[in-house]
């Protein structure tokens, strides 16, 4: 069985040229139903997104995506037919927006391949890194992790699940080990892992 460790790193570094964040965006509500499009190194994917599923979570990753807290962020955890891992390369930024905690939640849609879920630790640290399930991972709905049960999916890939499966996996779990080095000189963490993929941009979808 694959290890389960979706980790929310505290990051106490201090990174360059933070990115800007203002305490009241956190309290900004989702629409009801959003469509956001990822584009990556590897290509572009879409998701789809409706409140009903985890509303807290999805408020999050709203507020996420519209401040541009995903520009230059980084997959540093993909275990193929396990998960793609993905967070922000700013420490600051990080520490900022987990600093606002959000509620834990019950699960309702499942983490079927394809869906997209926050990663967490312990209670109530949901709310800066994600991963997209690329298998089959219904075990993560009822899974007790640090006496908090069930991981909340809250989005599908609706497009481009052919680009998330090509998201380079090789070094598997390892880059997520050296997240340290990322903050402190991203240079020097790119030079140990130089084919990890990258989101250059995340917006929402103007229908």
């Amino acid at each position: 069985m694959k290890n389960i460790c979706f980790a929310l790193f505290t990051i106490l570094v201090i990174g360059c040229s933070p990115k800007i964040f203002k305490s009241s965006w956190t309290k900004e509500k989702a629409p009801t139903t959003f469509d956001v499009r990822f584009e990556t190194t590897q290509g572009d994917f879409e998701i789809h997104v409706e409140r009903q599923w985890s509303p807290k979570a999805v408020d999050r990753f709203y507020q996420l995506t519209k401040h541009n807290y995903f520009e230059n962020g980084v997959f540093y955890r993909v275990v193929p037919e396990f998960v793609a891992q993905f967070g922000s390369g700013d420490s600051i930024a990080i520490n900022r927006w987990a600093s606002v905690k959000i509620p834990d939640e019950k699960p309702i849609l499942s983490n079927t391949k394809g869906t997209l879920s926050f990663a967490r630790s312990t209670k109530e640290t949901r709310g800066t890194d994600l991963y997209i399930n690329l298998g089959d991972n219904s075990r993560l709905d009822t899974l007790d992790y640090n006496k908090v049960k069930g991981f909340p999916a809250f989005g599908k890939v609706t497009k481009g699940m052919d680009v998330v499966t090509e998201i380079f996996s090789r070094y598997k779990e390892t880059p997520a080990t050296k997240l340290t080095l990322l903050y402190k000189d991203r240079p020097a963490f790119f030079e140990m892992f130089p084919k990890l993929d990258v989101i250059k941009k995340a917006y929402l979808i103007k229908k």
